[in-house]
């Protein structure tokens, strides 16, 4: 892969770049791109988002495993795992800024704290490490957040 679309792939487009907090401007842009998307085509089908995510997680493991290897253990600027990790966030969601905002917030939490043995998921080697915790970051989130859509009887 050229080492240029590495930077693209691994850094969403630049968000990982962000002076500060690289990770939460990356699931930010991705969460504004996704009601975006939303708003203009409607529900994603289920089955797109399945193969969005596998298609994210296997390109994010080879570019994450690349750029490990140019920038050390875990760089900031690699934030495509924040994008897979979105994406098992939003599973099966829809509704308004509402939900795609809690969505976000839950994500960050999950992914910040790595709670229930995610944290664990992070030593495994190279790009799998990087993007397998925000898998299991994003997992949480899905759960928590359709359990506070549904709570505070929200579209989901």
């Amino acid at each position: 892969m050229p080492r240029s679309l590495l930077y693209i792939v691994g850094t969403f487009f630049g968000t990982g770049f962000a002076p500060i907090a690289p990770a939460t401007v990356a699931s930010f842009a991705w969460a504004g791109l996704w009601w975006l998307l939303w708003m203009l085509a409607g529900p994603i089908p289920l089955w797109v988002q399945f193969v969005l995510l596998v298609v994210v997680t296997l390109v994010g493991i080879r570019v994450a495993d690349a750029l490990e290897k140019i920038h050390g253990k875990d760089p900031s600027l690699v934030v495509v795992d924040e994008i897979a990790g979105m994406i098992v966030t939003y599973l099966g969601l829809a509704g308004g800024p509402l939900v795609w905002l809690t969505g976000f917030f839950w994500f960050r939490f999950f992914d910040i704290f790595k709670p229930l043995g995610v944290r664990r998921l992070e030593k495994l080697p190279g790009g799998l490490g990087i993007m397998v915790d925000d898998l299991g970051a994003g997992a949480l989130a899905c759960v928590a957040t359709h359990a506070t859509v549904r709570l505070l009887g929200w579209i989901a």
